[in-house]
């Protein structure tokens, strides 16, 4: 591994998601401030939809989501019920009949909802907003327990863009984490979901797993270059078994050190990129002619929970256990638990779990901190300026960069900071001396190693 780039891999610092982070979201009494805030939405512009579907068929033990088992289909379809309820709870708190750009579908796995009940809760969504022609409309998928015919039922929801969990392709690794999915699996997923005509496909693979190797990552890369993605995220296994209790059953004297997961991730994007993908912030890569290129190389790419995105909506509504919302004024997540979460709903209640209403500094340093989580540089003095305030407010900051820039990870001139792509593994830190509510040791558990 890089020297420099090592003295800050076992730092713990947040995916910068969102900011201020989840951890710093309040424990909300009720729901008032929650059907404020949407009232107070424009009702003019369009927003983006979230539904978590917090079931999986097969439980894999490196995930860290919230998710349930789904043995059986009776409380997979209650939760639907429930969802479908919590669609016309946020519609009628909402000033109009909103128009909608983009719904994703996450998890868990959407599709261990039967498919007439998905079904019903599109119908529901599309009563209750305006589902604009040409939205996208985005599934995450378990290509194992995914089956061909699904695909034709999701093109008449309007699917346009498939993610699927790919993570590795090695038999040893698969059995490790307990995720037996053969290539030919998720060829015949992509096979199926194309000739439905859903074709944009995004795949997610993952570095840092128990038994994983620079070699054996390679060959997965080279693998996932026969079925040629759209989108591919590349993330590196978070290992939490403090929190993640199914992670408790992975051997951490099989998992690799820091230097081999750098090098494993490093190798990953070498082959990526070498096959014409264009690598976008921390963790992405994206074909040319793929809108998140366009939306990189003018400026406009932006980040929230899913990851990067071309989205532009300026509010994103979170429906479902544990969801979060981003709104103009501030963070709402769900309540987690979800029977806590359907007997809210079923009161009459939005099933607001915490919030963190955002102050003005919040919003300036949010901005700084997604510029250079997407661009790689930021002009913080113009920054400031856009929200009012003095274009040296963030010298502090720039002086701490210097550290950066004297290693080589970054570089600066005047007000702008531009982490280079020799300091690109290391972005998370670099926008970590933006985060006003991170410890300055930055070694607490709560999030992931930088990298």
């Amino acid at each position: 591994m890089d020297k420099a780039i090592a003295r800050y891999a076992e730092l713990r610092v947040p995916r910068y998601t969102s900011y201020p982070t989840a951890p710093y979201f309040d424990p909300a009494a009720d729901d008032a401030g929650h059907r404020g805030w949407l009232d107070g939405l424009d009702p003019a512009a369009p927003v983006s939809l979230y539904l978590h579907v917090p079931f999986c068929k097969k439980v894999c033990w490196y995930c860290a989501c919230n998710m349930k088992l789904a043995a059986r289909e009776a409380p997979v379809r209650a939760y639907g019920k429930a969802l479908e309820k919590e669609i016309a709870l946020v519609a009628k708190a909402l000033p109009a009949r909103l128009a909608v750009s983009h719904v994703h579908w996450g998890g868990g796995t959407p599709t261990a909802m039967p498919m007439d009940a998905l079904a019903e809760l599109m119908g529901a969504l599309r009563f209750h907003f305006e589902v604009r022609p040409g939205a996208e409309i985005a599934f995450e998928l378990d290509p194992r327990t995914f089956k061909p015919e699904f695909a034709a039922h999701l093109a008449e929801f309007g699917a346009t863009r498939a993610s699927l969990g790919v993570q590795e392709f090695d038999a040893k690794v698969q059995e490790t984490v307990n995720r037996i999915q053969p290539f030919e699996v998720v060829k015949r997923t992509v096979d199926a979901l194309r000739d439905a005509g859903i074709g944009a496909i995004n795949f997610d693979l993952m570095y840092g797993l128990p038994h994983q190797t620079r070699e054996t990552i390679a060959r997965s890369v080279e693998q996932t270059l026969t079925l040629r993605p759209d989108r591919i995220a590349l993330f590196g296994y978070a290992h939490v078994p403090w929190m993640a209790k199914n992670q408790r059953l992975i051997p951490e004297e099989a998992l690799p050190g820091a230097s081999e997961r750098f090098d494993q991730a490093e190798r990953a994007a070498e082959a990526l990129t070498d096959a014409g993908y264009i690598r976008i912030g921390l963790d992405h890569f994206a074909l040319p002619g793929d809108e998140m290129v366009k939306a990189l190389a003018e400026g406009r790419l932006k980040r929230n929970f899913q990851g990067y995105t071309v989205d532009d909506a300026e509010t994103l509504i979170g429906l479902g256990a544990t969801s979060i919302s981003a709104l103009p004024e501030s963070y709402v997540q769900n309540i987690a638990e979800t029977g806590a979460w359907s007997r809210a709903i079923d009161a009459g209640r939005l099933p607001t779990g915490r919030t963190r209403a955002l102050t003005a500094e919040d919003r300036l340093r949010r901005a700084v901190i997604e510029r250079l989580m997407c661009d790689l540089t930021v002009d913080v003095a113009d920054i400031a300026t856009r929200h009012g305030v003095a274009p040296e407010t963030f010298a502090p900051e720039l002086d701490r960069a210097s550290a950066f820039v004297a290693e080589g990870l970054a570089t600066r001139d005047g007000s702008v900071l531009s982490v280079t792509e020799r300091g690109r593994p290391a972005l998370r830190v670099v926008a970590a001396l933006f985060d006003a509510y991170l410890p300055a040791q930055q070694t607490e558990k709560r999030h992931a190693a930088a990298v």
